[in-house]
């Protein structure tokens, strides 16, 4: 029975070494399988940020891997890949995996027992960092800036703000150096006391409320950071960040800017041309 994958990008890794454990054909490529890893994979019961890309390589010779992606292995053996997981991750009966998805045939060199270098794309890892952090800085400002729109009492967000981010949001899609978020204001909005008619009617008043919160928060390069409660892909992960209001922690499984000095800015536009729907797109402008 094999045994989950030891993963290390929650720690800033980008490269290390590590055993293939199985290759499985996959769509029209592979997905290899190895001990421990520093890629981060796309969640896929989330699947907000995408998974890191890079490379497999052995004594100079290297091939690419598209992406990193989630994987399982049950007790009877089923091995699964991606969205035909059919279980939430950390369910009971199976075996939680990182594969690294390669386009056509595995080369030669590339079999189980190997020993492989993995090297992400640590270009690409930087930017999607960035862009995870600024959206969860921009759903904490956006929280903020509607806080005064709640009739009724909600649960709170890590900043004591009523939780529209955890009330309203359907999906969220992160980029490099930013994000798009969808927030469905519809009519269970307004039953849980969302006041919809003069957040419509003040929406630009909004926006610039959440960018002068985000301003200041740069302008602060406090700390941000990944808590981990063990070394597998399914061992809980929290992201931390000391901001002026206190630090802020929450569940998420993504990578992250190691302190807001990685921005020189990040702005949010808000958009509601369907009055049922809110997007927010969010822009990161990396410090020099």
């Amino acid at each position: 029975m094999s045994s989950p994958t030891i993963v290390t990008f929650a720690d800033g890794a980008a490269s290390g070494d590590g055993v293939v454990q199985r290759i499985e054909p996959h769509g029209d490529g592979i997905v290899v399988v190895v001990d421990r890893t520093p890629f981060h994979p796309v969640d896929h019961t989330w699947p907000d940020q995408p998974g890191d890309a890079g490379a497999i390589a052995v004594d100079g010779a290297q091939v690419r891997v598209s992406e990193a992606v989630m994987a399982a292995v049950s007790d009877e053996g089923a091995f699964a890949v991606g969205a035909d997981i059919p279980v939430k991750r950390g369910a009971e009966g199976w075996t939680w995996l990182v594969g690294h998805r390669l386009d056509g045939d595995a080369p030669a060199w590339l079999v189980p027992g190997a020993s492989v270098r993995l090297s992400v794309d640590e270009r690409a890892r930087a930017a999607l960092s960035r862009g995870h952090t600024a959206c969860h800085l921009a759903s904490l400002a956006l929280d903020a800036a509607l806080a005064n729109l709640w009739r009724k009492e909600i649960a709170s967000d890590p900043l004591g703000n009523p939780d529209f981010e955890g009330r309203a949001n359907q999906s969220s899609r992160i980029h490099e150096d930013g994000a798009v978020d969808e927030y469905r204001l519809g009519k269970s909005l307004r039953k849980a006391g969302f006041d919809t008619e003069t957040f419509a009617a003040t929406l630009s008043a909004r926006e610039a409320a959440v960018n002068a919160t985000l301003a200041a928060w740069v302008a602060t390069d406090a700390a941000s950071r990944i808590v981990t409660e063990g070394p597998t892909i399914v061992d809980r992960r929290r992201w931390e960040c000391d901001l002026p209001e206190g630090t802020v922690s929450f569940l998420c499984g993504g990578t992250h800017a190691t302190s807001l000095g990685e921005f020189s800015s990040i702005t949010v536009a808000l958009d509601l041309s369907d009055p049922q729907l809110l997007v927010m797109t969010t822009t990161v402008h990396p410090a020099s």
